[in-house]
């Protein structure tokens, strides 16, 4: 796995974590939570030709910046629960640079979809924090536009728990393997 490295913007600073060569992903941690979470995710989709990049952010300039530091013109933009939120306004402010939206749970009142841009949902069947209800009604308000994986058990926590079937999901969508 990829070695945490410390990024400062400013004032800011947050841990993020670059892993694997190809077309670029971009995972945003759930509030709370640090770059280890995603790091079994990060690790089995990077090794299907994807660079991941991790963060620990709660802004979309954080993540943008990071992108520039990187060279990074376009990428897949994702995150786990707040993280997502995160990933969707990265879209909609930085439309011409995401080539589309990964969310690992969805959160009630995020930010609405960016216009034209697709979104893949891969849902836990029973996580609380971002129940699979929000995912649905996501794709039902934007059908063709959104796709949704459910996996079966593993809670919040499901980037960590079913690690496999997430990253699968991700590639399998993607067809980057």
């Amino acid at each position: 796995m990829s070695e945490k490295q410390i990024f400062t913007s400013g004032e800011r600073s947050f841990a993020f974590a670059v892993e694997g060569a190809g077309p670029a992903l971009v995972l945003v941690a759930d509030q709370g939570s640090d770059l280890d979470g995603l790091g079994t995710i990060s690790h089995l989709v990077s090794a299907a030709d994807f660079r991941v990049v991790r963060i620990e952010t709660d802004t979309a300039q954080d993540v943008v910046d990071v992108l520039d530091s990187l060279d990074i013109e376009h990428a897949w933009i994702g995150g786990h629960g707040s993280g997502g939120a995160v990933a969707r306004t990265v879209a909609i402010e930085n439309h011409d640079r995401v080539n589309g939206v990964l969310l690992l749970g969805v959160t009630e009142g995020a930010p609405a979809l960016a216009e034209g841009i697709p979104v893949l949902v891969v849902q836990a069947s029973d996580d609380d924090a971002t129940p699979p209800s929000n995912g649905t009604a996501l794709r039902d308000s934007a059908p063709g536009l959104v796709s949704v994986v459910d996996i079966e058990g593993g809670g919040h926590r499901f980037p960590e728990t079913r690690a496999g079937e997430t990253a699968w999901a991700i590639e399998d969508y993607l067809d980057w393997d």
